[in-house]
């Protein structure tokens, strides 16, 4: 104990803080970085002077002429097409079948102004050949000396009729059989042959006359 006691402040003093190590440790990736910054630098800055300074090509090892190579065929430029819309195409037909309309409409129009226009002309043209076909007849003077005084009718008055209404014998015998019907009591049924017999007589005078 005593050992350790002496040897402990003097082994802390030596090693080294987690402070100091992380700034170490710090301090050494940042210089690889740089490092590593200036290399990259340095190879972009050698590629573009390669690149600023053209190389001759040399000649080649042959004492034959060079071949010149084919040019391919050279195409000829796009000519924009003008496009055609259905849409346009109904417009056009459209608007020149209004035009029709609207000149069917009018000559219609002209037409019967024309024809109006020639009946007048006939009708005025018969009324003129009517008056001097006409011949001019005198009127009749009344006469003065004798006022016209009408005078009661010798006729006698007219005598009403009582309509005849001829109604059917199946009718009858079918309203007085409902009647019959609804009627209720002996007495009633006991004058129902005479109401019968009553019908039928009428009916006979009535096709007799």
């Amino acid at each position: 104990m005593s050992c350790n006691d002496m040897s402990g402040p003097s082994r802390l003093q030596h090693l080294p803080s987690s402070v100091e190590k992380a700034e170490a440790l710090y301090q050494q990736r940042g210089q690889l970085k740089e490092e590593q910054l200036m290399k990259k630098i340095q190879k972009l800055v050698g590629e573009e002077e390669k690149l600023r300074m053209p190389i001759a090509q040399g000649l080649p090892w042959t004492t034959d002429e060079p071949k010149c190579l084919i040019k391919p065929p050279v195409k000829k430029n796009t000519i924009p097409i003008d496009l055609k819309l259905h849409s346009d195409i109904r417009a056009v037909e459209r608007a020149r079948f209004a035009h029709q309309v609207a000149e069917k409409g009018r000559l219609i129009k002209q037409y019967k102004m024309e024809r109006e226009r020639q009946q007048k002309l006939e009708e005025e043209e018969e009324i003129k050949r009517l008056r001097k076909e006409l011949i001019p007849k005198a009127q009749l003077m009344p006469y003065f000396d004798r006022p016209f005084v009408p005078r009661r009718s010798e006729k006698q008055p007219t005598v009403p009729r009582e309509p005849k209404f001829c109604i059917p014998r199946h009718k009858t015998i079918k309203c007085c059989r409902m009647s019959c019907n609804d009627m209720s009591g002996p007495s009633q049924l006991q004058h129902l042959p005479s109401s019968v017999e009553k019908a039928e007589a009428l009916y006979k005078n009535r096709i007799l006359q």
